[in-house]
């Protein structure tokens, strides 16, 4: 017996019934739409929320994109009085930069340009990376206010500003903007398409391979297409949105020079421009794989066929996977510092395996909620993928904390450490949920859901029993006993609008019973549950990582106060004396080198060399060689080629010293042609 439902019966006080209109006697009410934010749309719209509050909170706090490269020295030095104007400005960087017209511009006490205004003069010299300025001849005396500005080699915007004096200090009317480069609207934007960019790349190359290695029927749910071409927007969509901007972000800070043709040339001609268009073209090869992978592959039913094209795919898309990931890898921390070689390669392989862990994560969020049909095997296959790409995630962490971090200090001292912290904190806790929604796998079952059977097990449509309320999440319709169909009404007997309700109410009852009977599974359920936990932690952990990626690492950070520390250290009290003595081994080997370095600080200075005999009179000697190296900062050995002046004296003129800190002067005396000594001893020169 089919069951059916009272008659509604008319409203006695004349209101609107509940769906907004009187409910004549006899008439049933339309069917109710149930809120977007319920059902099997909760679980999505939860991790969107939970994603946009962590990364509001953490865009709050972070300011301007923290710089991989420093400004460790200049000359004059900040603060510096000198007695006559200097040729040139100088600055020197902890790492490469990128510099263009008015890169260092020096201003004059009345704010009027005091440099010739043309390209700065690349003057770096091995490790060491020094640009400088021309002065104008004649410059009078006052306070001058240096400012630049730049890109450091990791993409990221740098500036600043010193002062220093010619002849006495200064009032000064130069008005420096109050906004670091980097900051403001634009830079919020702008890392905000960053943080877009990384969560389109994971549901674009997760959501893929998911379908791709763990479940091939997958390619026909609407569900999985949609998770993977919504991925492909959103990487598409982030990756225009930072080229445009990435003119004003690294400039003017205005978003009305996002559409400056010039300036857009100029990203072009840059790495991290290169980078985005790269990834852009990337992205074309991409929608083709997409096309393919759910038009050809999802109708293939040939096995053979099948395999093959699976391999097709595999090996191209695993190649454009790679190629996107390679862009960051290419613009960002791994493509400078130490080894990078060898951190670029094992960044793309870091990316990959979080895209394959996460993105495959969200995909089996989406297919729990959104499809009745996933298997447990498919499941299984999942959990296997996931733990390899947890072992690859820490082999490729381990190597990139060490050589972003390099030191205890800087795990503990700096924000990138103590964000490396919190995110090491994410993934221990993600790995325990992981470790239980891996016991609810071991559960998994395939029960088979028959609808006729789920159906007439419902008590709702037992023999003569009144279906009162039923809702149907699948469809997103709420139907109940006054939309139920009359007692032996069918739908020849009605007109086609009613015809076409009733075959909406039994799709809806239906979808119903089958999620009751597919939800009654304990194991299911629980493996949803934790599932959905993962992936709420794997949205905070996403969100910090790419935080990251925009904050100077703690090794490069510490370095670069070490040596902004040496170079504004207090200048030291006259010239740089030393008494060394050597002893080469041979006949008349002994001796005494006296060296005097004047005036002693960063910039140019004289060096004077006296050797004398072990009589106390001045000594000649066959060669003299002397070198300085900075070992803090990995400059030099920096060769000075001295000038024999008189008997057991020789003297050099210009010796350029980049920065202050504490030098070690090596001194090779040779006093025969077999017998020679090298001796050595360390200065602080301020």
């Amino acid at each position: 017996m089919t069951a059916t439902a009272p008659r509604p019966r008319p409203s006695r006080t004349g209101q609107p019934s509940r769906t907004g209109r009187p409910s004549p006697a006899g008439r049933p009410s339309p069917i109710r739409r149930r809120s977007p934010i319920r059902g099997p749309f909760a679980a999505v719209a939860l991790l969107a929320a939970l994603f946009s509050l962590v990364s509001g909170l953490l865009l709050a706090g972070a300011g301007p994109a923290a710089a991989h490269a420093a400004l460790t020295g200049s000359d004059p030095q900040d603060g510096a009085v000198v007695a006559t104007a200097p040729k040139e400005v100088t600055l020197t960087f902890s790492e490469a930069i990128a510099v263009g017209d008015g890169s260092i511009r020096v201003l004059d006490p009345s704010s009027k340009r005091a440099d010739t205004g043309v390209e700065p003069k690349d003057l770096s010299d091995g490790s060491t990376v020094r640009y400088g300025v021309e002065l104008l001849p004649g410059l009078p005396d006052g306070t001058y206010t240096v400012a630049w500005q730049a890109i450091s080699a990791d993409s990221h915007p740098i500036s600043g500003a010193f002062t220093f004096s010619i002849g006495a200090p200064s009032e000064t009317t130069v008005a420096l903007p109050s906004e670091e480069v980097g900051g403001g609207a634009v830079g919020t934007v702008y890392g905000i398409a960053r943080y877009i960019a990384y969560a389109g790349f994971i549901l674009l190359v997760g959501g893929a391979a998911f379908v791709l290695g763990c479940w091939p029927r997958g390619a026909t749910a609407r569900p999985m297409q949609r998770l993977v071409v919504r991925g492909w927007i959103t990487l598409t969509a982030a990756t225009l949105a930072m080229l445009l901007l990435r003119n004003p972000y690294t400039g003017s800070g205005k978003f009305a020079d996002a559409f400056d043709l010039d300036g857009l040339q100029a990203v072009l001609d840059t790495k991290p421009g290169a980078a985005l268009v790269s990834r852009l073209l990337l992205l074309g090869a991409a929608a083709l794989f997409i096309a393919v992978l759910f038009g050809t592959y999802a109708r293939r039913e040939d096995a053979v066929e099948k395999r093959d094209l699976t391999f097709g795919l595999a090996v191209g898309g695993g190649v454009v996977a790679a190629g996107i990931a390679a862009t960051w890898a290419m613009s960002e921390h791994a493509s400078t510092g130490i080894q990078a070689g060898i951190a670029m390669p094992v960044d793309v392989l870091h990316l990959l395996a979080v895209a394959a862990w996460l993105g495959g994560l969200v995909s089996l969020l989406v297919a729990l909620y959104r499809t009745p049909d996933i298997g447990s095997e498919a499941v299984r296959r999942f959990s296997r993928v996931a733990f390899g790409s947890v072992l690859v995630l820490a082999a490729t962490g381990i190597y990139q904390s060490w050589r972003q971090v390099g030191s205890w200090s800087a795990l503990t001292g700096t924000r990138y450490g103590q964000l490396l912290i919190l995110k090491v904190a994410l993934i221990v806790l993600l790995l325990a949920v992981a470790w239980f929604s891996r016991r609810w796998t071991g559960r998994l079952t395939d029960a088979p859901v028959s609808a006729g059977a789920s159906v007439a097990s419902d008590p709702s449509v037992a023999s003569g029993a009144p279906a009162s309320s039923v809702t149907s999440e699948a469809s997103g319709v709420s139907v109940t006993s006054e939309d139920a169909a009359e007692p032996g009404e069918t739908a020849d007997d009605v007109a086609p609008e009613r015809a076409a309700q009733l075959a909406r109410q039994r799709a809806a009852l239906t979808a119903t019973k089958k999620k009751r009977v597919r939800d009654a599974d304990a194991e299911r359920s629980g493996l949803r549950r934790s599932v959905l936990a993962e992936a709420a932690i794997a949205v905070v952990l996403l969100a910090v990582t790419t935080l990251l990626t925009s904050t100077e690492p703690g090794r490069t950070e510490e370095e670069a106060k070490g040596a902004s520390t040496a170079a504004t250290a207090p200048a030291a009290s006259g010239p740089v004396n030393l008494n060394m003595p050597f002893d080469t081994g041979g006949q008349n080997g002994k001796g005494t080198v006296r060296i005097d370095i004047d005036p002693g600080r960063s910039g140019a200075n004289e060096l004077h060399v006296w050797i004398d005999g072990s009589d106390g009179k001045p000594m000649d000697v066959p060669e003299l060689k002397v070198a300085l190296t900075l070992e803090a900062q990995e400059i030099g050995p920096l060769p000075v080629a001295p000038d024999r002046l008189a008997e057991g004296h020789w003297s050099a003129s210009n010796v350029q010293i980049p920065m202050a800190g504490e030098w070690k002067v090596d001194v090779t005396v040779r006093t025969s042609d077999i017998d020679q000594v090298t001796i050595d001893k360390t200065v602080k020169i301020g």
